[in-house]
């Protein structure tokens, strides 16, 4: 029987179970490698010894015992946070030594989600779900470290997970609750006739939606919540309000919130403003608030865009089409109007955010019309006065005339 016969005959014929690792006797046919692996690592760790052997080129007997109570080190549960799309690091550290050897695994999964060894990642055997998401710090790895950087994080990445870490001088098991999280990034909020929808997407855990007004109101209004759930286990929420009657002095908020964050969405829907063609101001004030921390948008007509502001000390940008209309904004946001006709005429829309808030406030501009017998009341009451004017100068002059004795030259 070849070397490599007896190799895989010894391989073949020993249990394994626990974890630690062995050293190496010499022989008169080669070196005789004794390991004890956990048997979670078997494959990986034969794959690993027969490669080391077949470099070497020594012949060589490797054999994995079993033993009940040998020693390896194992710490307490490690938490991390991960969000949805992100990078994360789950952190492992390991006593320094030679031949390292680093697993990860996700749950009670034998299939690594990462393997280093041979001084080099090995994913011929990699979790297919995890291909191309992760990598070691290799320059740390000398130092112990085996930290694990996971990408485009998903929901599916959440659980516990197994750093195992081996050397020349023994083993470590390290155990981290991975939480995933998928914060509320933006919430839409909308009034259409008397009923006001409010709606979120991409949000994981699952996310709760409640509603609040400004002044606190005593009246009972009938609301709805509906939550989805989609195919990357993310979850879209919806809520819909409708209002017995149409005061305009109250503010509807709208909460969603998670375990990690939450947003509110301010609707507000003030009286008419009434302007004629000269100049007028449109505003958008909230109480408690400052330019300072907020963005801000102005839509006419719900679509579209007038101006946008990112800030207090930062430049508005006018779109072109309102390039002539628009004056200014107001230190509290108010949008400065100038020129108006009645293509102007609609429903302005002010939208302050920042990252915990969102404040809407729709305001209908009616522009006043000057109708056409106003117009030429106008025009004959000024001819008149001209008229007159023109007169009493001319009296005045006869008169002057006439006590001096001569007539006045007309002059036409």
């Amino acid at each position: 029987m070849n070397s490599a016969s007896r190799n895989d005959s010894c391989v073949s014929s020993v249990e394994q179970r626990e974890v630690t690792v062995g050293g190496g006797v010499q022989g008169s046919e080669g070196i005789i490698s004794i390991h004890l692996v956990p048997s979670h690592l078997e494959n990986e760790t034969m794959e690993l010894l027969r490669d080391k052997h077949r470099m070497t080129g020594i012949s060589c007997v490797v054999c994995l015992l079993t033993l009940s109570h040998l020693h390896t080190l194992t710490e307490a549960d490690t938490e991390a946070s991960c969000v949805v799309l992100k990078s994360c690091i789950l952190p492992c550290s390991f006593q320094s030594g030679n031949e390292v050897v680093v697993h990860w695994f996700q749950g009670t999964g034998k299939t690594p989600v990462h393997s280093y060894y041979h001084n080099q990642d090995q994913l011929a055997r990699q979790d297919q779900r995890f291909r191309g998401r992760t990598s070691l710090f290799k320059d740390q790895i000398s130092r112990g470290n085996a930290s694990l950087q996971l990408t485009g994080v998903e929901v599916q990445d959440r659980g516990r997970y197994n750093c195992h870490t081996s050397t020349i001088s023994g083993n470590k098991d390290s155990f981290i609750n991975l939480k995933v999280d998928a914060p509320v990034a933006e919430v839409d909020i909308q009034k259409v006739e008397n009923r006001i929808t409010c709606s979120s997407e991409g949000i994981y855990p699952e996310p709760e939606l409640t509603w609040s007004t400004s002044p606190p109101s005593s009246v009972t209004f009938k609301n709805t919540t509906t939550v989805q759930e989609t195919e990357q286990q993310l979850y879209n929420i919806s809520g819909s309000l409708i209002l017995s009657d149409s005061g305009t002095d109250v503010a509807y908020s709208c909460n969603i919130s998670t375990r990690r964050n939450k947003r509110r969405a301010t609707l507000r829907h003030p009286p008419p403003i009434i302007a004629s063609s000269t100049d007028t101001t449109i505003p958008c004030s909230v109480s408690n608030t400052s330019l300072m921390v907020f963005s801000l948008v102005w839509r006419f007509n719900h679509s579209q865009i007038i101006l946008n502001q990112a800030g207090a000390n930062v430049s508005h940008s006018v779109s072109e089409e309102w390039r002539q209309q628009v004056k200014g904004v107001s230190e509290s946001g108010g949008l400065m109007l100038q020129d108006l006709s009645w293509k102007q005429e609609g429903m302005y829309t002010c939208e302050l955010s920042n990252p915990e808030e969102t404040y809407v406030t729709n305001t209908f501009l009616r522009i006043e019309k000057v109708s056409r017998t106003g117009v030429t009341g106008i025009i004959v009451a000024v001819v008149v006065g001209v008229i007159v004017v023109v007169l009493l100068t001319g009296l005045i002059l006869y008169c002057k005339s006439k006590r001096r004795g001569t007539r006045p030259e007309m002059v036409l």
